[in-house]
């Protein structure tokens, strides 16, 4: 199976990448995840989920998957991601906040998600960015076009509605399924348009 990294930051829709943590990890892929202070907040207050920055726990982040969780803490530039030479198949900023999206478009690698992120574009890898943030401005958008201009793939956490959704699951599982069809990955959340 494939080696995957979710980072989850301090924009709205903790949900999505929450989602796309235990979807990973039930299709038994490795998962590396990685929560930013601001992303715990968000967790604590969206999903109603306590994470530590420093140590998000595996067994809350998917207690029915946790052995295929590796927690890494913000701050920690030592970890296997910050390498490019740790063999990551891709790399899910989801959801991304405007402060993360414009560091990684900077370059400064000054965390562990903006660090994963630099690797992922210098070494050619899946980095699929997740921004959840309305309306963009000028600035938000010369730093999305920037990351796509690298390498990046952008997916907005926009649902689409001709699945005739029922729940909010199935509006964020629509999120989540384009994220996992671009890291590259099998998603069986939602069918395919047929025309």
């Amino acid at each position: 199976m494939a080696e995957y990294a979710v980072a989850i930051t301090g924009a709205s829709g903790a949900a999505y990448g929450l989602r796309l943590v235990r979807v990973l990890a039930a299709a038994q892929h490795r998962v590396h995840v990685v929560v930013s202070e601001g992303g715990a907040r968000v967790l604590r207050h969206e999903c109603e989920l306590s994470l530590s920055h420093q140590a998000p726990s595996a067994e809350l982040l998917a207690p029915a998957h946790a052995a295929q969780i590796v927690p890494h803490a913000f701050s920690n530039y030592g970890a296997c991601i910050a390498s490019g030479s740790y063999p990551l198949d891709g790399l899910a900023v989801c959801p991304a906040s405007m402060g993360t999206i414009g560091r990684m478009a900077a370059g400064t690698g000054e965390n562990l998600v903006a660090r994963a992120a630099d690797v992922a574009l210098k070494e050619g890898r899946r980095l699929v960015v997740v921004p959840r943030e309305t309306p963009f401005s000028r600035i938000h958008l010369r730093n999305l076009l920037t990351l796509q201009e690298a390498g990046a793939t952008i997916v907005p956490a926009n649902p689409g509605f001709y699945n005739a959704p029922q729940s909010i699951g199935d509006l964020i599982d629509f999120v989540v399924a384009r994220v996992i069809e671009q890291l590259g990955s099998k998603q069986d959340l939602i069918e395919p348009w047929q025309g």
